[in-house]
């Protein structure tokens, strides 16, 4: 006689976890799209110094503000975007270490949204009313790099955030001289970038083909420009 078996089946939990995970990253995605962050480290300020030599936001000009404001937008968006390559990076993998680095990436980046979301505020401007959709389109590029294995995956966060760092360092040429405080976020934002692309690199990424990274510079400006506006 067949001893019945004890065993738990095997579906139902895979089903489960699969749709936790789901559940978790629609969570994810709107909280980024649509919620108030809040950063672990304190928001970058220039030196009183330089304040009390004049140049703050009492300094700008209505036009600096709205410039001021534009580009800040087009830089949360950056944020939103790295939120949903991050997530998807990172359920893409079945490396426990990977998925650990895009994590903590993803948890740092955190704070790029919160600090330019408080600068936007200060500058009466507003996020892009279309964070939805980057987030989506992030997160579908994302998953399409992790299937591509762990060493393309992480090649494209060294090469997205070598991006970032040249579309920042733009920024900063672009900033109004008087707007300091944005300056000071966009500098520190950088220098986190510049380190997610060495510690990508060092991790094993390679690098991408040529035709790769045009059609991401392409994907880049198409968002630059429309989010400068919306």
């Amino acid at each position: 006689m067949d001893t019945p078996s004890t065993a738990a089946p095997r579906g139902p939990a895979i089903r489960h976890d699969g749709m936790d995970r789901l559940l978790m990253s629609l969570d994810t995605a709107l909280r980024t799209a649509f919620g108030e962050h809040a950063a672990a480290r304190p928001c970058p300020r220039p030196p009183q110094a330089v304040l009390d030599a004049g140049a703050g936001d009492a300094a700008l000009s209505p036009e600096d503000k709205r410039l001021s404001a534009a580009l800040m937008r087009v830089n949360h968006v950056g944020e939103v975007c790295a939120q949903a390559l991050y997530a998807s990076q990172a359920w893409g993998t079945s490396d426990p270490a990977l998925q650990a680095q895009f994590e903590a990436a993803a948890r740092e980046e955190v704070d790029h949204l919160a600090w330019t979301e408080q600068r936007l505020k200060e500058l009466g401007g507003r996020t892009s009313l279309l964070n939805p959709l980057w987030y989506a389109g992030a997160f579908t590029i994302g998953l399409i790099a992790a299937r591509a294995g762990d060493r393309h995956s992480l090649g494209f966060v060294v090469e997205t955030e070598r991006q970032v760092e040249a579309h920042l360092n733009h920024h900063m040429d672009r900033l109004p001289a008087a707007d300091q405080a944005s300056r000071a976020i966009v500098a520190q934002m950088r220098d986190d970038e510049v380190a997610h692309a060495d510690a990508a690199e060092k991790a094993g990424g390679v690098p991408l083909p040529a035709p790769v990274r045009g059609l991401m510079k392409l994907a880049a400006k198409v968002m630059t420009l429309t989010a400068h506006r919306i």
